[in-house]
C-alpha cells in the first residue's frame, strides 16, 4: 500500500502527481490509479481524477486497456525532445550572459560547487542537476522561454533513467556546467549558447548509448 505523504497546500492535485512522475516516484509503465493517489497525497478524488485527465491531455499518461499509465518516449520522441531542449536552453544561456545579476552568476558557481558532494549519488545529481539548468532559465529574464522550458522539463520527466548514471558521466557534467557558468560570467553570449548545446549533446550521446546497449541486452 502507498505510503502517506504530508500535502504540499501550495500545490494542486496536478502538481502533485507531476513532481512524483519527476522524482521516480511513478515511473514510465505505471499504473495510476485513483483511489491510491487520493490516499498517498491525502486529497479527495475528484481532483485526481481531473489532475489524471488533464496529464492524460498533456501526453504524460497514456491509456493501456481502461487503466492510465505514465507515458513513455520512443526513440523518435527523444530525439525531438533534445532538439528542442538544445535550442531553448543554448537561447537561455545566451539571454543568461546579457542579464543574469552578479550575484545570479555567484549561485551558479555555488551550486555546481556544492553539486560535487553528489557525484556517488546520481538521482540526488539529478536533481540539482534540474535546479542548475532552472537558474539558468531565471537568469535569461525571459518569461516566455521559462514557461516553454517548463513544459519541456515536464516531458523529460518520462525518461527512466538519468543520463548522469552513466560511468564517469557526473564529472564531465559539472564540468561542462562549470565551462557555462564561466561563459556567462564572461557575459559571452555566443560561448555560453555554445557550451550549453555543447554540453545537451554529449548527455543525448550518452543516452543513446545506453538505449542501445539496453536494447541489445
Amino acid at each position: 500500500m502507498a505510503s502517506k505523504m504530508i500535502p504540499d497546500p501550495h500545490k494542486d492535485a496536478h502538481a502533485l502527481i507531476l513532481d512524483a512522475i519527476d522524482q521516480g516516484t511513478y515511473r514510465p509503465g505505471d499504473r495510476l490509479v485513483e483511489s491510491e493517489l487520493a490516499d498517498r497525497f491525502g486529497v479527495s478524488r475528484t481532483p485526481i481524477r481531473e489532475a489524471l485527465q488533464r496529464l492524460e491531455t498533456q501526453r504524460l499518461l497514456t491509456r493501456d486497456g481502461r487503466s492510465l499509465i505514465v507515458a513513455s518516449l520512443d526513440h523518435a520522441q527523444m530525439a525531438e525532445l533534445y532538439a528542442v531542449r538544445q535550442e531553448l536552453e543554448a537561447l537561455a544561456a545566451r539571454l543568461a550572459a546579457q542579464h543574469a545579476a552578479m550575484e545570479e552568476i555567484q549561485v551558479l558557481r555555488e551550486m555546481v560547487e556544492a553539486d560535487r558532494a553528489l557525484l556517488a549519488d546520481p538521482q540526488a545529481l539529478a536533481r540539482a542537476n534540474r535546479r542548475f539548468h532552472y537558474q539558468i532559465h531565471l537568469a535569461s529574464h525571459n518569461r516566455y522561454l521559462v514557461q516553454q522550458l517548463d513544459l519541456v522539463y515536464r516531458s523529460m520527466a518520462l525518461m527512466a533513467r538519468t543520463s548522469l548514471a552513466a560511468k564517469g558521466r557526473g564529472e564531465k557534467a559539472l564540468a561542462e556546467h562549470s565551462e557555462i557558468v564561466e561563459a556567462i560570467a564572461a557575459r559571452d553570449g555566443e560561448r555560453a549558447a555554445r557550451a550549453l548545446r555543447d554540453h545537451l549533446s554529449i548527455a543525448f550521446v550518452v543516452r543513446l548509448k545506453e538505449e542501445a546497449q539496453k536494447s541489445s541486452g
